[in-house]
């Protein structure tokens, strides 16, 4: 991760893992503009002889068990610079980006095995490899601990600190059964119907997703909604984002062309998958949540409404016609009958000489 910053304060950063993190360590105040040249710097997972093009540091480790990884922290700047390392608890911001714990904050789970020197100096335009230890606890439970490292600058500037740093992920997994599971909670469902009778609505819905098992896990959840006797049948499919053991995602999806036809049964069906590939062993727990909603057929009532208002008035005016028509025809045959007897009578009179 590659990060430059002014040396007094402008704002606070927060991001990690190709993600940049930056913690108040001083009560908020006016900053002073930057008078300094700025500070670009990079750090990345290594080996012994530098970088070694991870993105991040991956191990599973049996309980008790030590590791020694290296980071690499490359100074682009013109000048010799201090760096203090770092590591802490890592999890994932409300956008989903991974990040860890700000130092004025208590780490309790994977930034607590890392060891790692306190600071490093690096020379202008210098890359400087820094070993570091991972011991995962004796009592270490089976699964997934999140943690970071980082290297960080503090720019001060009147009565504001403003720690920068740039660091990567250090995803820790203690051996044992592990466990990928997400739960469903809060499912709601909402009929978005069309007004074109021959056009049929939408189903929406929104969810939470809890990873309750212990790994970091993805998932697919797949959506069915049917009317009536399973009646017009829908279905898509619905991507759950990497969730780290106890968190909760919010999940939003669609389903398209669904006909109201009143009662509407809408079932979610969500497989977890472990992130980095299947573990051994692992237990994987599918989850299912429904709820029904009701969506009445408005349009297509209207149209078969306007269609029998039309088809009586049509029955009305045959109806009327008709019986004009049988009234014309009865004229007429009255008004022959009569010419002929008025013809018959003049036909049989004395005629004068």
């Amino acid at each position: 991760m590659i990060r430059t910053s002014p040396r007094t304060p402008l704002r606070l950063l927060t991001v990690l893992a190709a993600v940049i993190v930056a913690a108040p360590v001083a009560p908020a105040a006016a900053t002073a503009q930057p008078t300094t040249p700025t500070l670009t710097w990079a750090v990345q997972p290594a080996n012994q002889q530098g970088p070694d093009g991870r993105r991040w540091v991956e191990r599973t480790l049996d309980p008790g068990q030590v590791v020694t990884e290296h980071l690499a922290v490359r100074n682009f700047s013109d000048g010799v610079v201090v760096f203090a390392l770092k590591a802490a608890d890592g999890y994932l911001t409300d956008k989903g980006r991974f990040n860890m714990l700000a130092s004025n904050q208590q780490s309790a789970d994977g930034g607590t095995w890392i060891r790692v020197q306190q600071t490093v100096s690096v020379g202008p335009r210098q890359t400087t490899v820094v070993p570091f230890t991972i011991t995962a606890p004796r009592d270490a439970t089976p699964g997934d601990h999140p943690a970071g490292i980082a290297a960080a600058v503090t720019s001060a500037g009147g009565t504001v600190a403003v720690e920068s740093r740039v660091g990567f992920r250090v995803m820790l997994r203690a051996s044992g059964t592990v466990t990928a599971s997400l739960a469903i909670s809060n499912l709601t469902a909402r009929y978005e119907r069309s007004w074109n009778p021959f056009s049929a609505g939408t189903v929406h819905l929104r969810y939470t997703t809890t990873n309750d098992g212990n790994v970091a896990v993805a998932g697919t959840g797949r959506t069915t909604a049917a009317g009536p006797l399973d009646l017009a049948t829908r279905r898509t499919t619905t991507n759950v984002e990497e969730t780290l053991p106890g968190g909760s995602r919010e999940v939003e999806g669609r389903l398209d062309g669904v006909w109201s036809l009143g009662r509407l049964g809408t079932r979610v069906d969500l497989t977890p998958a472990i992130l980095g590939g299947d573990s051994p062993g692992a237990e994987t727990r599918p989850t299912t949540a429904t709820v029904t909603i009701w969506a009445l057929p408005w349009p297509q009532l209207a149209l078969v409404a306007v269609l029998a208002v039309l088809a009586l008035a049509v029955r009305r005016t045959v109806r009327r016609r008709r019986r004009r028509l049988a009234q014309l025809i009865a004229d007429a045959r009255d008004e022959g009958r009569a010419e002929a007897r008025t013809s018959a009578l003049a036909g049989g009179a004395p005629q004068a000489f």
